[in-house]
């Protein structure tokens, strides 16, 4: 999933000839001319600067056209927008090259879902081949539970699987519109918003915990698998997907962030997370869908509570 967010309120900078400029170097844009683009963009940024998404649209047209000036863009909007809803920290984070960085904003990952939901089964399904459900159901077998916690649960892909193993089906996930989307295909006995990188601790006990194509967007694991495992029954299941780290991106942290914008997960660091957590591993492997015409690597987990 492409992580572009730029949404068309954000696109506004409520300047009439600012937003002319920048309309303008979006057809630079599309016709391979990235320093004409900028150009028109700082003009209009000289009108409105106080537009954020512009300060952000600029930074990204400077960093894939090789211009300078990217990094101090992101900054500015960054500084303009201090919960990050654009994700202009990870870009920044990216130019200094440190891959290793490992905090998803919040509000970055509410808005980009909130935008997807409405064509997001399609989008992730058809277009990209997802599979981390299928992933997940192979490497879980016929097991049945009782009460079963789908994290991140979005449209409900996940919840499909679950359903008829499940004798309560529960779903959390940070994004309205995709909790909206799941509501209506009623799989699930109660979905609840969620933030999962601020979960209070469990006052609820589960079976099983799934968290499909989830983690991905949360980064690192140092908090979200000991409130795992504080959640679950004994001898309960955590069973989650991870894009594999290469052996190249393993060297920089068990933890790392990706062109993409989301997190790949090196197989050994993350069998020492879940050791110390207080878990047994199972790890499959497959993949879980494709980008831009490359297969995504990615790890199958089942983790068993000790």
């Amino acid at each position: 999933m492409s992580a572009h967010i730029v949404s068309p309120v954000q696109f506004c900078s409520g300047d009439l000839l600012a937003d002319r400029r920048a309309e303008f170097a979006e057809g630079l844009v599309n016709a391979g001319d990235p320093g004409g683009a900028a150009e028109l963009y700082r003009q209009a940024l000289e009108i409105a600067p106080g537009w954020g998404a512009g300060w952000y649209r600029l930074g990204e047209i400077c960093a894939h056209g090789a211009l300078t000036g990217a990094r101090e863009a992101f900054a500015e909007a960054l500084r303009l927008d201090p919960d990050d809803t654009l994700g202009a920290g990870l870009q920044i984070a990216l130019i200094d090259g440190r891959a290793g960085t490992a905090r998803m904003p919040s509000a970055f990952v509410e808005t980009l879902f909130d935008q997807y939901a409405g064509h997001f089964d399609h989008a992730l399904v058809d277009t990209l081949g997802y599979r981390g459900p299928q992933l997940l159901e192979a490497q879980l077998g016929r097991e049945r539970w009782g009460r079963v916690l789908d994290l991140g649960c979005g449209t409900g892909l996940m919840g499909e699987v679950l359903r008829a193993r499940s004798g309560w089906l529960e779903g959390w996930d940070i994004s309205a519109e995709m909790l909206r989307e799941a509501g209506a295909k009623r799989l699930y006995d109660r979905l609840e918003k969620r933030d999962l990188s601020r979960l209070d601790p469990p006052l609820e006990r589960w079976d099983l915990i799934a968290a499909a194509d989830v983690f991905s967007y949360l980064g690192e694991l140092s908090a979200i698998l000991p409130w795992c495992h504080a959640a679950l029954s004994a001898g309960g299941t955590l069973a989650f997907t991870a894009e594999a780290a290469s052996a190249e991106e393993a060297a920089l942290g068990g933890c790392v962030l990706r062109e993409s914008r989301r997190y790949a997960h090196a197989e050994a660091a993350l069998i020492a997370e879940l050791s110390a957590a207080g878990f047994s591993v199972e790890i499959g492997h497959g993949v879980l869908r494709m980008d831009r015409g490359v297969p995504i690597a990615a790890l199958a987990v089942v983790a068993r509570r000790l």
